[in-house]
Order: structure tokens, then C-alpha cells, then sequence
């Protein structure tokens, strides 16, 4: 039976100040494990025992969640990126060609060279994503406040980008039935938000399913785009020229700010990259990189190729994608069509769960729930709470732009920050972690630098016509996030000014020893140098003391997953009492019971049935004169009372905790 003195009471999370700034995952102190940011501990391999999935079932999956984003992108990239070339009325072949040459180039330099090549190297022990970059610099600068911020800012932009591609990947796809018929013109709408609904509800059902559902689909939409664009090729092999660079940059320098607009639009075709690397650890390098090499990029290329030509022959044309098929197939396209960006979808779905459980871990976001969804894959997860979030503000965005087009302006910004912030945090770890001389690791990233800054300073100019979506996405999470770690801080700081050496209270505990019971008692600190409230309320109200004590500390890694072999060590201080600490990394789920058990092999024994676990549950209230605003108070005690329970969070028994309540201001 669970007992608690103020039930009600929210959890919060516990925080460690480095020289870096704030970052650490758990309960807030003294209210459970505190988790505390650490370099050690390596493990390649996945923890969870079971044999990997296959890889050519993993090449499939990556195909209908890694590649979903960028493979729906010709449904409204090159219809776009010819907008800025149309306002003149005069569509001149070296404006289709430079159009499609600076596609072309765009997927070489960013997809296959920046992202396929060199930032799925750059994995930390399996996984990807910003976060686990951020975590790599980090690391190889001895922290760095500059480089958490970095981080901080990357992540939040890339949520503005994981709202809008679900809205403008199906609105795009389901604009298709206008050209069957215009009856369906006033059905778009509520067609998108259906199947936006449908999409985030199979969520729960876990990546690999979703994977193995929409893989196949995704494969044939990938071969039914090379083969709609065949014919169009074969009749104007001269397409091909789009390859020679020339005409990208004889556009470029051609059309003053025409050419700058039109970047914004082109930048449309590579918006999936960052949900590519961010999706590493559901897939894993290889696989990822063999469905790009073997049949995405082609098919994609082919694709933009097959319009260029549809273009050049007929001008006037206004929807190239859709036209490229005869119209017996149009319905079956706009169906298949449909199918894969539902998928596209779930390349930044998955990739914001990923995302979300590293922030978590980070000690950016507080605990929330997050669910397993595969036996053979440790990165397949769900998170409930950011399901929910994403799918509002995705159904909200698809009503209020109403169209693919208008939400084309929306677009970019958010994705073109990331990459920026990205490749600035990839030069530090060529730099610092891979031990290149600076300046070749300035030449291997300076040139991406330098594309993708003349692709955000194109996707600016849409700021007022939709462009501010995506920022204020992440102004608000970057409010958030700086929140919870500001709050965790004085939270710490604050408990430490009224907190007693446990080395000391030991001491005074064997000169006068109160009654002992039988058993264990497991407190949980965040400072294994202070002695836990839980312990301390323990001793006043119930004068008693268990036969054997044990202070627990979870302590974060900045690697993925923790060295078995270090997971967990002991350090006996006196007759009655034990240190414990234990090492998880930021993408593994904290289970306390089962780790417990790895002691015996150093003599301590564990009895889930003996052990009662011993946890501070603190009401947090808002203070008149603290370190932080009333609005700030506020929306820290909000995140607080959200936070998923201690006991859910660290996998403990509900019927071995005790729960100990106390009140604090911020």
C-alpha cells in the first residue's frame, strides 16, 4: 500500500547543476532518484537481450518512416519552386531547368553528402537526432553552456517542423481529387483531418507496425513515381542537363530575388533530411543508408526529371506531379498518394518521440510517459502526451491554411534553422570528437553552412505569409524547456541551504541508535551527499530505522545507453547504511528493481518482497520573491503537476513505496 501525506501532490523532477548549464532527468530532489549528468559508460549493442530485426526488414521500414517526408515532396516541391519563374507569364526552358538542376543539387549536397554520408556516422552509440549531437559536443568540449543552448534551440525547431509536415504532406495528396473532379473541392478539408486523426491514433501501436504496414506502400509509391515519369524522360532525354550545375547557378545570379523566392520553395524537396537523422536509432545507419542509395534517391530523381520534361513540353501546365500520369491512373495515384504522405507523416512523428525522450532524459522536459513498442528495437517508443500535442496543433494548422500551398509558406524555416545548428554542432565533433585539424573540418561543413544559409535567408522572406508558425512553435517550447531547467535549479538550490550531510546524520545515528526493523529501505536522492527528506521525515515521525539502508542515486550519461559492467556500484558508510548509484543512459527507460538485483554479485542481497522504496513527493508552490517571474512560477508548477509518477518513471512496485509529502515555493 502506498502511502503519501499530501496524495495530491505533483512530482517533480529533479535537476544537477554542471559547469554548463542545468541538464538531468528524474524526480526533483529528494523526491526520487535525481538523475546527474555524467560522461561514463558505452554500450553498442542493445540493452534489452533480444535478437535485432532483420536487415532487410529494417531497409523496408526505413522506407515508409525515414523516407516518407522527403518522398512525398514532389507533390508540391516543383510546382512551387516554378512559381517565382511563372510571375513573368514567359516560362523559359533554362528557368525549368535551373528550377530542377537546383533540386537535384540540393538532394546531392544535403541528402546524400551532409545527412546519408557523414551525420549517420555521427551517431551516439546508435542513435541520432540533435539532442544526441548536441551530447557528442558536449562531451568532446568538457560541457559547454554555448553548445546546450545550441541543442536547446535546435530541438524546439524542430518540433515547428514536425507540426507542419503532417498538415501540408496529406493536404497535398487529398488536393489531388480537385483534378478528378471539383465536386470534391469543399471535401479536401475534412477528408485531411480525418485521416490526420486516423494517423495519430494507430501511434500507439508502435513503430515497427506502422513500419511494416506502410513500408511495402511506400516502396511502390517510390517505383510508381520513377515509372510516371518514364515516358516523360524517354520523350525528352535532354532533362538530363539539369545535372550540369551551370544552370543552377546561371539561375541563381539570373534572377536577383526571384532566384531567392524560388530558393525557399526548392528548399521543399530536402525538408525530411533532419527527421532522417533524428530517425537513426528506430532503424539503425545501414539500413537507412542502403533504401536511400538502392532506390529512393533514384526514384526521386527520376520523378523531378519526369516533371521537368512535362513542364518543358507544356508550360502552361499548373500541377506537374499529377499530370505526369495519364488519367486512368489519377485516382489510384491520388490514393497511393494519399497512403505515403500518411507515411511521410510518421518520419517527424517518430522522429519527436526520439527527440522527446532525450530532452526527458536531459532533464529539458519533465517525465512523461513513454511506452515500448518493440522487443527487437530499443528505439521504438511511444509517448502519449507528445502524440496528443503534435495531433492538435497538426489538426489546427491543416484548418486554419486550408491548402498545401498556403502552408508552403509555413514551411522551411523551421528545418532550415535546425540544419544550420546541426551542421554547426557536426564541425565541433569532426573538430573535437573525431580529432580533425580545424581547418579541414571547416572545409568538410563550411559549404553546407553556406547552402543551407542561402535557403533560410529565402525561407525569411515568408515570415509574415505563414513563416512564423514554425518560430513560434519554438519560441514557446524554448519557454518551456528554460523553464524546467531554471525551476529544477532553485528547486536544488533551494534544498540544499536546509540539507544535512548524510555522512553527518550516519555518525549521529550510531552514537544513538534508534529502533530497527526488519528488511531494506531504498531512499531515493538526487545528492548522495545530503541526506533524502524521505529519510529524515521517516526518523521524526516513525523512530524507527530498517536493518539496512540504501541512498539511491540515478545518474544520466550522456551516451545512449550505460556499460553493463558499471551500471551499478555500492559503497558501504557505515553498519547500517549503503550508497548506491546507478548509471542509465538518456535512452533507456530507468528500472530501479531490476538493476538492484545486478548487486549481488557484489555481495549485497536484494528482496524485491523485503524492500520498501522510500520516495519525497513535493508540492510545489509559487513564491512572492523567487528566482524566476510569477508567469514563469507558474508555468513550471503546470509542468510539474504533468510529470509522470516516480514510481511509473522508475519502474518500481506500487506496493514497496512509501511516499513521504512535503511543500516548497519557486
Amino acid at each position: 500500500m502506498t502511502h503519501s501525506a499530501t496524495p495530491s501532490a505533483p512530482a517533480a523532477q529533479p535537476a544537477a547543476a554542471d559547469a554548463s548549464g542545468p541538464a538531468a532527468g528524474g524526480p526533483a530532489p529528494g523526491e526520487g532518484g535525481g538523475v546527474v549528468p555524467t560522461s561514463a559508460g558505452v554500450l553498442d549493442a542493445a540493452d534489452d537481450g533480444h535478437a535485432p530485426a532483420s536487415f532487410w526488414t529494417l531497409v523496408v521500414g526505413s522506407v515508409g518512416v525515414v523516407y516518407g517526408d522527403i518522398g512525398t515532396s514532389p507533390l508540391y516541391a516543383f510546382r512551387e519552386a516554378l512559381g517565382p519563374a511563372r510571375a513573368d507569364n514567359i516560362l523559359l526552358a533554362e528557368e525549368v531547368l535551373g528550377t530542377a538542376s537546383l533540386i537535384l543539387w540540393a538532394l546531392l549536397l544535403i541528402v546524400t553528402i551532409k545527412y546519408v554520408a557523414i551525420l549517420l556516422r555521427m551517431d551516439n552509440n546508435g542513435e541520432g537526432g540533435i539532442l544526441s549531437l548536441m551530447a557528442l559536443a558536449r562531451k568532446s568540449l568538457g560541457g559547454s553552456r554555448l553548445v546546450f543552448t545550441l541543442g536547446l534551440l535546435g530541438a524546439s525547431l524542430f518540433y515547428g517542423d514536425a507540426v507542419i509536415t503532417p498538415a501540408i504532406s496529406v493536404l497535398s495528396a487529398v488536393e489531388g481529387l480537385k483534378l478528378v473532379t471539383p465536386a470534391f473541392e469543399h471535401s479536401v478539408l475534412p477528408i485531411t483531418v480525418g485521416i490526420i486523426l486516423a494517423l495519430f491514433l494507430v501511434q500507439s501501436r508502435g513503430t515497427s507496425k506502422v513500419a511494416a504496414f506502410f513500408g511495402p506502400i511506400m516502396v511502390v509509391w517510390f517505383l510508381a513515381l520513377a515509372l510516371a515519369a518514364l515516358p516523360h524522360i524517354l520523350a525528352n532525354p535532354g532533362v538530363f542537363w539539369a545535372f550540369h550545375p551551370w544552370y543552377a547557378v546561371h539561375y541563381l545570379l539570373g534572377h536577383g530575388s526571384g532566384a531567392l523566392i524560388a530558393l525557399g520553395a526548392v528548399f521543399l524537396a530536402v525538408t525530411g533530411a533532419e527527421a532522417l537523422f533524428a530517425d537513426l536509432g528506430h532503424f539503425g545507419r545501414r539500413p537507412i543508408q542502403v533504401a536511400w542509395l538502392g532506390l529512393v534517391a533514384p526514384c526521386l530523381v527520376l520523378n523531378y526529371l519526369g516533371q521537368t520534361a512535362l513542364v518543358l513540353a507544356k508550360p502552361d501546365t499548373t500541377d506537374p506531379f499529377y499530370q505526369l500520369v495519364p488519367e486512368w491512373g489519377l485516382i489510384p495515384m491520388v490514393v497511393l498518394a494519399t497512403l505515403a504522405t500518411v507515411t511521410a507523416s510518421q518520419a517527424v512523428i517518430t522522429g519527436a518521440f526520439s527527440l522527446s525522450r532525450q530532452a526527458i532524459q536531459l532533464g529539458l522536459l519533465p517525465r512523461l510517459e513513454i511506452r515500448h513498442t518493440s522487443e527487437s528495437h530499443s528505439g521504438q517508443i511511444y509517448l502519449p502526451q507528445i502524440n496528443l500535442l503534435l495531433m492538435i496543433g497538426v489538426v489546427v494548422l491543416a484548418v486554419l491554411f486550408r491548402s498545401s500551398s498556403a502552408l508552403a509558406s509555413a514551411y522551411g524555416i523551421a528545418v532550415t534553422g535546425t540544419m544550420l545548428l546541426t551542421a554547426s554542432l557536426s564541425f565541433i565533433v569532426l573538430w573535437r570528437y573525431w580529432r580533425w585539424s580545424p581547418i579541414a573540418a571547416a572545409a568538410a561543413i563550411m559549404p553546407f553552412i553556406v547552402v543551407e544559409f542561402l535557403f533560410m535567408l529565402s525561407n525569411m522572406l515568408k515570415v509574415f505569409e505563414g513563416g512564423y508558425v514554425p518560430l513560434l512553435v519554438a519560441g514557446c517550447l524554448i519557454v518551456l524547456m528554460w523553464t524546467w531547467v531554471r525551476g529544477v535549479t532553485i528547486l536544488f538550490n533551494k534544498t540544499r541551504k536546509t540539507d544535512v550531510p548524510l555522512i553527518e546524520l550516519v555518525g549521529m545515528l550510531e552514537k544513538s541508535p534508534p529502533h530497527h526493523v526488519r528488511g531494506t529501505a531504498v531512499f531515493l536522492t538526487s545528492d548522495p551527499e545530503i541526506a533524502p527528506a524521505a529519510l529524515l521525515h521517516n526518523l521524526k515521525h516513525n523512530k524507527v530505522l530498517h536493518e539496512k539502508n540504501v541512498v539511491l542515486t540515478v545518474e544520466t550519461v550522456d551516451t545512449p545507453r550505460s556499460n553493463q559492467a558499471d551500471k551499478v556500484r555500492i559503497e558501504p558508510i557505515g553498519p547500517h547504511f549503503s550508497k548506491v548509484v546507478m548509471k542509465f543512459g538518456y535512452m533507456e527507460q530507468p528500472n530501479i528493481p531490476k538493476t538492484l538485483t545486478l548487486l549481488r554479485k557484489q555481495g549485497f542481497k536484494f528482496d524485491i518482497m523485503a524492500t520498501s522504496f522510500f520516495l519525497s513527493r513535493r508540492s510545489i508552490r509559487p513564491a512572492a520573491h523567487s528566482g524566476m517571474p510569477l508567469w514563469q512560477d507558474r508555468i513550471f508548477i503546470t509542468l510539474a503537476k504533468n510529470a509522470n509518477d516516480a514510481t511509473d518513471f522508475f519502474q518500481i512496485p506500487t506496493g514497496r513505496v512509501v511516499e513521504v509529502g512535503t511543500q516548497v515555493t519557486v
